[in-house]
């Protein structure tokens, strides 16, 4: 009978803190990371998720003004890595802004942890990969080839095969339509795509970030054109 009424207690225990986190009135679950007991609550306006809330390990932060994509194939991703080299785990989010075709807008955010395994709210800034595309990035296009220029590695690409009608061609590489942020190998990274019509593509700005003077900046930056 004690081992009945055990097994009763510990199922209502394990149940009953999942029940509670679901309950956010007016908010929906619109990403969880079980392993880690984090999870991200929204709500539904204007076509898009907005109004977060965090789930972080029991305790819950509020983020009023992120706002993501409803569609679930593009919904936010819940990282919890260490990517600074600190020993301890950073939580990182990234939420769809905007997708289509030819374009993905991510936005990327982290946050430290606290001594006392709380979220600290003041997240750390990560530089703007546009911003450092601007100060780093030197390109070039004509009818015939776009080149790219990072510090003293230049790439220069044949766009003939591509066939693009002159109207069409831009008047210089644009970048921002795709930036695409992941973490690998415990490294926060960043793609942006360079463009140089409406459907053309040749290639990818690659920026592998590293946390220096309380922020992420980039650590490298390379081109990476399309094969």
């Amino acid at each position: 009978m004690k081992t009945i009424i055990g097994l009763i207690l510990a199922v209502v225990l394990i149940i009953q803190p999942a029940i509670g986190e679901a309950e956010i009135e007016g908010y929906e679950i619109i990403s969880r990371n079980d392993k880690e007991n984090i999870t991200l609550y929204a709500k539904k306006m204007n076509g898009l998720f907005r109004d977060f809330k965090i789930n972080f390990k029991g305790g819950l932060y509020s983020r009023p003004f992120w706002i993501s994509e409803l569609n679930p194939a593009y919904a936010p991703q819940i990282i919890y890595e260490d990517i600074n080299i600190d020993q301890k785990k950073e939580l990182i989010i990234i939420l769809t802004k905007g997708y289509g075709t030819g374009v993905l807008w991510e936005e990327v955010y982290v946050f430290d942890i606290l001594n006392n395994g709380g979220l600290n709210v003041n997240e750390v800034i990560v530089d703007n990969p546009l911003a450092i595309i601007h100060k780093n990035v030197k390109t070039k296009l004509t009818a015939k080839k776009a080149e790219v220029i990072v510090g003293d590695k230049e790439c220069t690409v044949d766009i003939t095969s591509l066939e693009i009608k002159s109207k069409n061609l831009f008047d210089d590489i644009g970048f921002g339509s795709i930036i695409d942020y992941e973490v690998s190998d415990n490294h926060l990274i960043v793609n942006v795509a360079g463009q140089i019509s409406p459907a053309s593509f040749v290639g990818n700005i690659l920026i592998v970030y590293e946390y220096r003077d309380k922020m992420y900046q980039a650590r490298t930056i390379e081109f990476q054109p399309c094969k």
